[in-house]
């Protein structure tokens, strides 16, 4: 984008959005992976373990 031209700026506002939009998707995914792991019954991580497992994404 840059070497075509494009305004520093917008490439920047751009990049953020798609940044922000990744993330976004990304703990969808994983905030259904962690309901799956606790409505489980057969689960065998408790609360803890899996509060320290999505604390790791930070």
């Amino acid at each position: 984008m840059l070497d075509e031209g494009e305004d520093c700026k917008a490439v920047v506002t751009q990049l953020a959005a798609v940044t922000k939009a990744l993330d976004r998707a990304g703990f969808a995914i994983i905030a259904t992976g962690l309901e799956q792991c606790l409505t489980n019954p057969d689960g065998d991580m408790d609360k803890k373990e899996l509060e320290k497992l999505f604390l790791s994404l930070a």
